[in-house]
């Protein structure tokens, strides 16, 4: 039985190199979300470690289950008595020279009950900027949802967006999650664009939690964390810096949305 509103925050970093700070930074944000009534709190993809070099992060792996940033979201949730879904952490796999870039997912007593690991690597060769996930992350498998009390959620990373196929594994879809570190040069062509077609095709809700502004490393990051409604309206929005956003999953919503126009009743099979 899904609630009629169910409150979902978005926090946005600006995440360098050091983990323990990074997380020190995002302990109260998550704390501001839940005093705001917030039920389930999405942190950005690199929350735990933005370093300067793509090793970084392999350097700073955690084993499944355990380690610094997975010990810290699983007591957020329960301390605040929240989900609590930490957008990218690096963990250990059999290369020593590659990571699984991992979504968590904590609910209000701490307990993990899901894990997606990004399936599709982000390459991008522009000028000065150059990006090859590949280097340094083993890619994942399967496709990942989980029950919340607002419905199915559908779990996905950030490059991920950009292919809407993953998404139409699932049905009755209540709400997509994208957790992202969207480059300023892609974020500013394609954001938005890519964020409302998806929440327009699946009639969900969208909740995108990004990094946002100048890095230690020096890179900077596009930022728009984003709410975004079944019809595409934008909701909630933060511009660029560490903040957070709030909005309401609403079942009535989902139900007026498909019922003024039924998609998924008019769909048929291609294969």
């Amino acid at each position: 039985m899904t609630v009629e509103h169910f409150r979902v925050a978005a926090v946005q970093t600006v995440s360098g190199g050091d983990v323990a700070e990074n997380l020190a930074a995002i302990g109260p944000r998550i704390a501001e979300a839940a005093g705001l009534g917030a039920q389930l709190v999405l942190l950005p993809e690199y929350f735990g470690i933005f370093g300067a070099r793509g090793i970084d992060k392999v350097i700073a792996r955690e084993a499944d289950g355990t380690g610094p940033q997975q010990d810290f979201l699983a007591h957020a949730a329960r301390e605040h008595g929240v989900w609590v879904v930490g957008g990218a952490s690096p963990i250990a796999v059999s290369d020593p020279d590659r990571v699984r870039s991992a979504s968590l997912v904590f609910d209000p007593t701490g307990r993990r009950v899901a894990r997606y690991d990004k399936m599709h690597l982000f390459t991008f060769n522009q000028g000065d900027e150059r990006y090859d996930e590949g280097k340094t992350i083993e890619r994942g498998e399967e496709p990942v949802s989980f029950e919340a009390p607002c419905g199915r959620v559908a779990l996905s990373i950030c490059y991920d967006m950009r292919f809407p196929e993953l998404y139409r594994r699932f049905t009755d879809l209540s709400l997509i999650l994208v957790p992202s570190a969207f480059t300023a040069v892609t974020g500013a062509a394609h954001w938005h664009v890519l964020l409302r077609a998806r929440a327009i095709e699946n009639q969900c809700y969208v909740l995108a939690a990004a990094q946002g502004g100048l890095h230690p490393n020096g890179r900077r990051t596009f930022g728009h964390s984003v709410f975004i409604d079944p019809w595409g309206v934008v909701v909630a929005e933060w511009d660029s810096g560490p903040g957070i956003i709030v909005g309401d999953v609403e079942a009535s919503r989902l139900t007026q949305v498909r019922r003024d126009l039924p998609a998924f009743s008019h769909r048929r099979s291609l294969t």
